[in-house]
């Protein structure tokens, strides 16, 4: 109940982030497996740029004259060439356009796992923090109820109270006692999915901030526009309109450059000029993509790609919207919640207080106890809930923006 005024207390003067929330999602970004496995894509897609940065695989060629063919100069035994296909002027640089924009997809892809991973740990630290929270308030009240017990044992025996009260009073510290081994049941499991997100060595028990503190003013100047979730279709059109660039280099003629080598054997029915002389032939060969259509269709691919883009980030812009405004809603809600329950919290304290004024004066109601004491437990687990939703709800409205 102190804590629950404390947080009360403290609600106007600013709102104190959990230090320990930090440093789990900073040991879950470090050893989170399936970030270590994008990482891995983003390494991989640096390395296509150098793939890219690179020309055809050179031929060698040799052959052996089973049939000499004769020459005015003597039979050619033996021939040797070498071909080297050489890409349109630009096509290379196009291509290492293209393998960078793919590196920039997938750092996209990489933030979004890393902001969902600290969404995911914030949202399970939220709730290990109103389960503990919950256990708490159960057993304050169980120990205020041990008070009340007290306090009926004495009437009985002054003959102002009967024994059924008294039970009454045990079965209901029973009842509590309950849900309080219930709620510690869902910590543990809470505990073993957090330990499991943080993919620890070990598994430490979870320390929570035992004191949460709703701010006075909520983050402002929010930009969904920036989004990594919408940014990924931004990096996609940039790499399909570096495609149509290769597409377009790649439809251009291609030059190559060769050397073929005949070795010839000397006539010895004859003397004669260069008789022996071997053969040495330059060559230069121009590839011409005269039957283009292959290169028309992935032009027009590209373009119903684009399209295919601009439709499907406008449909995720329009859900980020709605969720954003959601758990808007959901935390201005949880604020609203809060500051209700923490009037009803004043007034059943009064209340509690006129009881135990009544005890002084020997006409305590102990039905009314159990009514106030009820009340006054749905009011503090009330709290507890409004501060815990605020928090996720703050996490997720995190999520979805960025803050300037």
């Amino acid at each position: 109940m102190e804590k629950l005024i404390v947080i009360i207390l403290f609600l106007g003067v600013g709102g104190v982030k959990a230090q320990q929330l930090e440093s789990y999602q900073n040991l879950a970004l470090e050893n989170n497996p399936q970030l270590q496995s994008l990482q891995q894509n983003v390494a991989i897609a640096e390395e296509r740029i150098n793939e890219m940065n690179s020309i055809p695989d050179t031929e060698f060629g040799a052959g052996y004259f089973v049939s000499e063919p004769e020459t005015r100069t003597g039979a050619q035994r033996i021939r040797v060439s070498v071909r080297q296909m050489i890409p349109w002027f630009g096509t290379i640089q196009s291509r290492m356009d293209y393998a960078g924009s793919l590196v920039s997809v997938e750092e996209v892809e990489l933030e979004i796992a890393r902001r969902q991973l600290k969404l995911e740990v914030s949202q399970l630290y939220f709730d290990i923090y109103e389960i503990e929270e919950k256990i708490e308030v159960l057993q304050q009240n169980i120990d205020l109820l041990e008070v009340y017990r007290t306090m009926a044992l004495n009437s009985v025996e002054t003959g102002k109270a009967s024994a059924v009260e008294v039970l009454r009073l045990k079965m209901r510290q029973n009842d509590l006692l309950e849900k309080k081994e219930n709620f510690q049941l869902q910590k543990e499991a809470l505990q073993t999915q957090f330990n499991n997100l943080l993919n620890a060595e070990s598994n430490p028990e979870i320390v929570v901030q035992d004191t949460l503190i709703i701010p006075l003013k909520e983050s402002e100047n929010m930009k969904l526009e920036l989004h990594p979730e919408l940014q990924r279709y931004d990096k996609f059109a940039e790499s399909v309109r570096n495609s149509e660039l290769v597409n377009q280099q790649e439809a251009a003629p291609k030059l190559g450059l060769g050397l073929d080598y005949i070795s010839v054997q000397e006539r010895t029915d004859m003397n004669i000029p260069d008789n022996g002389k071997d053969i040495i032939m330059p060559m230069l060969s121009v590839s011409l993509p005269i039957f283009n259509k292959k290169y028309r269709s992935v032009t027009r691919q590209n373009e119903l790609r684009q399209d295919q883009i601009f439709s499907d980030r406008n449909s995720t812009l329009n859900e980020l919207e709605s969720k954003l405004r959601l758990a808007l809603n959901e935390r201005a809600a949880a604020r609203i919640k809060f500051e209700v329950q923490a009037d009803n919290l004043s007034q059943a304290q009064d209340a509690e207080e006129l009881l135990l004024k009544q005890y002084e004066t020997g006409t305590i109601d102990f039905d009314d106890v159990l009514d106030i004491q009820e009340i006054q437990l749905q009011i503090q687990l009330n709290l507890v809930e409004a501060v815990s939703t605020w928090f996720k709800s703050d996490a997720m409205v995190d999520y979805f923006t960025i803050n300037n």
